[in-house]
């Protein structure tokens, strides 16, 4: 019998079988999950596009999610594919073209067929400003988070902006062990041979704090390269929460001849060079950046709830940890993640601006 989070496996139930798929950390007051799961059946994929209203990227783990939650206040956030589909703009107004639109819309002009219009107005890139969903009280499990959904002041804990604070980079240079980590895939789509699109989520556990980085990559050949990353820090000891935004992006010849310039590349190892995030994000420039904010520390109960470590990637105190960043100077060796089920293992893992390279995480 397989696993329920083989990817062989072909058939989903209800509840037990959720929980066989999740993974969960207990550190302080905060519980972190995470739960991986086959690529999305028939009829789930149908439901979520008539909930969101576009058409859902080939490749798409509708169960996946990540969710960090504070137990004291139920405050929590979640990261989900039907979230973030849900803010790819819906108008086709950001939409892009591709390398050979002009001649397909020749081509179209000159059809026998009249009437064709473009029904589908959204952007097929399937480009998300997700940064996550705010939740609380009973609203932390993630279920009937619509109406709780942040828009100012719909959770009395929020995240608010600030221009006072950054990720503690000193603090995630440290060599502390890794109790948990994990790397989600929410999305993902080769945009009909276009490019590639996609969204991943990948966290790490130490025992004062955490890291999470929510990443959508996103290079359509002959046009653009973006990279959208979302990092989430909770420090353990004061309940504190940030949560940083950084977009990136820059036409597809800058990014190829800069990787020509900086690594010498010919035409063919830029091409497969491309195919890295973690090698494109730092040659992309800064197009938007944003800080925002969250102390729990006064919320509920001061008692620390005990430590459940699930399945610790590391057993000594002297492992080292994984980076979740990019450097904004330098592009920085990937460190290795454990691969979402039924694929490859990714190449490397980011790291915070002006992080240095981490040594490699023994894998499970």
């Amino acid at each position: 019998m397989n696993n329920i989070a083989s990817p062989n496996e072909p058939f989903l139930g209800a509840g037990s079988d959720f929980e066989l798929a999740t993974r969960t950390h207990v550190q302080g007051h905060w519980q972190i999950s995470s739960r991986k799961l086959p690529i999305s059946r028939a009829g789930a994929i149908d439901a979520m596009a008539d909930r969101i209203g576009i058409p859902i990227p080939e490749m798409i783990f509708g169960d996946n999610q990540v969710v960090l939650r504070h137990v004291p206040s139920g405050w929590s956030i979640t990261f989900d594919a039907a979230d973030a589909l849900d803010k790819v703009d819906k108008t086709g107004e950001s939409r892009l073209q591709v390398a050979y639109a002009r001649d397909w819309a020749s081509s179209r002009e000159m059809s026998s067929v009249e009437g064709i219009t473009d029904v589908r107005p959204y952007d097929w890139s399937y480009s998300t400003s997700y940064r996550g969903t705010e939740a609380k009280g009973a609203d932390a499990d993630g279920s009937e988070k619509d109406e709780k959904q942040l828009n100012g002041d719909a959770v009395a804990e929020h995240l608010e902006e600030t221009s006072e604070h950054q990720l503690p980079l000193e603090l995630l240079r440290q060599r502390d062990p890794i109790l948990f980590n994990d790397d989600v895939i929410l999305y993902e789509s080769e945009l009909d041979d276009n490019g590639i699109s996609i969204l991943r989520v990948k966290i790490r556990v130490m025992p004062q704090r955490l890291l999470l980085l929510s990443r959508f990559y996103l290079r359509v050949d002959n046009v653009v390269v973006r990279v959208r990353d979302t990092r989430v820090y909770v420090d353990f000891a004061t309940d504190e929460v940030l949560r940083e935004y950084t977009a990136r992006e820059d036409s597809f010849d800058n990014v190829r001849r800069a990787l020509t310039a900086s690594r010498g590349l010919r035409s063919d190892g830029v091409m497969v060079a491309m195919r890295d995030a973690n090698i494109v994000a730092d040659l992309l420039p800064v197009v938007d950046a944003k800080m925002e904010r969250l102390t729990l520390g006064e919320t509920g109960s001061t008692a620390t709830l005990p430590s459940r470590p699930a399945q610790p990637t590391s057993t000594t105190a002297s492992a080292a940890p994984t980076t979740l960043a990019t450097s904004a100077t330098s592009a920085s060796p990937a460190t290795s993640m454990p691969a979402p089920t039924g694929r490859p293992a990714p190449s490397s893992m980011p790291a915070p601006t002006g992080m240095p390279a981490p040594s490699r995480i023994p894998r499970r």
